[in-house]
């Protein structure tokens, strides 16, 4: 449950009726919602209106203390797509991303901690940064940057935005409890779903076979018709066997317990079992060693989206998946000889699992490249930074 003690009630003086107002009309807004992204941009959205700032973002970290979300309010999608770089909590985000104290800035690029900003970012000058605390637990951080109304963050826009940051800590847990019964409900659905798949209907469709295969050699060889008949009926079922088998893999989810190599062979031997694709798997020695657990998390969910795509759409009899050094850090690449497609360099117009690959490799300052042609097979690139 959300750790309701130690609220901080010492509102100074300053804080002015109308603020408080907001402020309890923010908080059953937040309150209200459970869906954990949609609360996330709510969050950060309320906070930027009560500080009365230009800009806000909501940095949460990861299980390694790294940026793992990142969301903003107050600049268009559009304006952020030109800035070269997603923020890599570094700098000053960093130092505050695991703080538990507030701080205010006349002029953020003045900070000993600054790192400055990548190209196309906008300019941001007074800042106000607020830990979102859950008893020792930081469960993100508020960056608001640019006061409207005023050169700096005063001291009551700091004291309105802490006791924001105690009712977000409250409304971000509800949330995550949320998502994780909603996920543990589907899953067991899924599982239940699986197996009657697995032992019901794949076993039934088998004995069909068997049945088929039986009349076929019961058949007189003068029946050339109805003995080619049977072969297309009894392929069909093979076929309609191999897909559900597939369909099964995807319904059962597959986890990463932090041993990568391990969980890589793992996922490969299941795909392979359920889809008679034959897939190898390198690994250099020693290569989880230079990965932080949240990009070995994203190689990963990585070969687990690639296979799956393979699986569905490739029509391919084999793959590859290589992991290793880099100049700049390690490369996956993830290759079959399936049907391939003609790529233009873009993925505006393929399946949300490619772009759910570029958006995991770019938020971990990564790269990721598809190479496919039609008839040849499809290869894709992932290229991560160490650390």
């Amino acid at each position: 449950m959300p750790d309701l003690s130690n609220p901080p009630f010492e509102v100074a003086n300053n804080i002015e009726r109308n603020q408080l107002l907001a402020l309890h009309q923010a908080t059953v807004t937040v309150a209200s919602e459970l869906n954990l992204e949609r609360a996330l941009q709510v969050i950060v959205d309320t906070a930027r209106e009560l500080a009365g700032a230009e800009y806000a973002a909501l940095g949460v970290p990861g299980p390694d203390g790294h940026l793992e979300e990142f969301v903003y309010s107050g600049m268009e999608k559009s304006a952020a797509r030109q800035i070269a770089h997603p923020p890599r909590g570094l700098g000053l985000l960093g130092a505050l991303l695991n703080s538990k104290v507030s701080i205010r800035l006349s002029d953020l690029t003045q900070h000993e901690k600054s790192s400055g900003f990548p190209a196309g970012h906008p300019p941001m000058k007074s800042f106000l940064g607020v830990p979102i605390l859950a008893g020792d637990q930081n469960l993100g951080t508020f960056y608001l940057t640019n006061k409207q109304s005023a050169t700096d963050f005063s001291e009551s826009d700091e004291q309105l935005i802490q006791l924001f940051a105690h009712h977000a800590s409250i409304a971000i847990q509800n949330a995550r409890l949320y998502k994780q019964v909603s996920r543990l409900a589907i899953q067991t659905e899924r599982e239940r779903i699986g197996m009657d798949l697995h032992d019901g209907i794949i076993q039934s469709i088998y004995a069909v076979g068997l049945t088929l295969e039986s009349a076929k050699f019961a058949i007189c060889d003068d029946q050339p018709d109805l003995q080619q008949l049977l072969d297309v009926a009894i392929n069909a079922l093979n076929q309609t066997n191999e897909d559900i088998r597939s369909f099964i893999s995807e319904l059962r989810p597959h986890r990463f317990h932090g041993n990568l190599q391990e969980s890589i062979l793992r996922l490969a031997e299941e795909f392979s079992n359920n889809t008679k694709i034959r897939i190898l798997v390198e690994i250099a020695p020693h290569v989880q060693e230079t990965l932080s657990p949240s990009a070995a998390r994203a190689v990963f969910l990585t070969c687990q989206e690639a296979l799956s795509n393979i699986t569905r759409h490739a029509q391919a009899n084999n793959a590859i998946v290589k992991l290793r050094p880099s100049a700049d850090g390690i490369q996956l690449t993830i290759s079959d000889n399936g049907r391939g497609f003609n790529h233009s360099g873009r993925l505006g117009g393929r399946g949300l699992g490619l772009r759910n690959m570029l958006t995991r490799a770019e938020q971990l300052g990564g790269s990721f490249t598809v190479f496919s042609q039609a008839g040849v097979g499809t290869t894709l690139e992932v290229n991560l930074p160490l650390g």
